[in-house]
């Protein structure tokens, strides 16, 4: 049961996202875009970080696997 509240919960979170991003792209540049731009990645941030915190992604950045990899060859 908590797999499926996390996943709509997630998709949630995604969808409104996206559904902010579409309405910014339509208003005129200004402190207004801005600020729903910001609203927008902040929601897509959130279901990010939920994400890792129910460690459901497993992935380690970039820059880190290269230091990994080239600490060990």
């Amino acid at each position: 049961m908590g797999k499926v509240v996390f996943l709509y919960r997630s998709l949630a979170y995604r969808n409104a996202a996206a559904d902010i991003l579409r309405k910014a792209r339509k208003l005129p540049i200004g402190a207004e875009r801005s600020a729903a731009r910001r609203y927008a990645r902040a929601l897509r941030d959130l279901a990010r970080t939920e994400a890792w915190l129910e460690g459901r992604v497993a992935r380690e950045p970039r820059t880190a696997q290269r230091m990994s990899s080239a600490a060990s060859g």
